[in-house]
């Protein structure tokens, strides 16, 4: 079952984060590459960093307000359009992406503001997640 997303409000559900020390920011690239990492965009399986080059052709093209479709994405970056669908499926479930008329798109133009998101949501789960522990514990006394 898939959720459905909109600009308003972004749903996160299945969310990696890694905690990784800053390193020295010399380019743009190097940054992406830490956010991502970050963002657990980058596995070991994926030896090509497929999802990563992905997520940044759509971030290139939501800046230009240029959603994308996953053949467009397939040809643009020479991937078969099935590892482009599988990592854009990924991609909505973190709450990175959504697609709208089978194009896809960046949840927000501005990455920062999707960082904030996923902040929102995570304290917002977490809060959920106090109040039931609390009754638990009420519940186990």
């Amino acid at each position: 079952m898939r959720t459905k997303f909109s600009l308003k409000k972004m749903v996160f559900n299945k969310v990696s984060l890694n905690k990784l020390k800053p390193v020295k920011f010399n380019s743009l690239n190097t940054e992406l590459q830490w956010l991502s990492q970050c963002l657990g965009l980058f596995n070991k399986r994926d030896k090509s960093s497929s999802c990563f080059r992905i997520f940044i052709e759509l971030l290139k093209n939501t800046k230009l307000n240029k959603p994308l479709s996953s053949d467009e994405i397939a040809y643009r970056l020479h991937l078969s359009r099935g590892t482009v669908v599988h990592h854009l499926n990924r991609l909505i479930d973190s709450g990175l992406v959504i697609s709208i008329k089978n194009k896809y798109q960046l949840s927000d133009a501005s990455l920062r503001n999707i960082i904030e998101n996923l902040k929102n949501n995570v304290e917002s789960w977490f809060e959920t997640l106090e109040t039931v522990a609390e009754d638990i514990d009420k519940k186990i006394k």
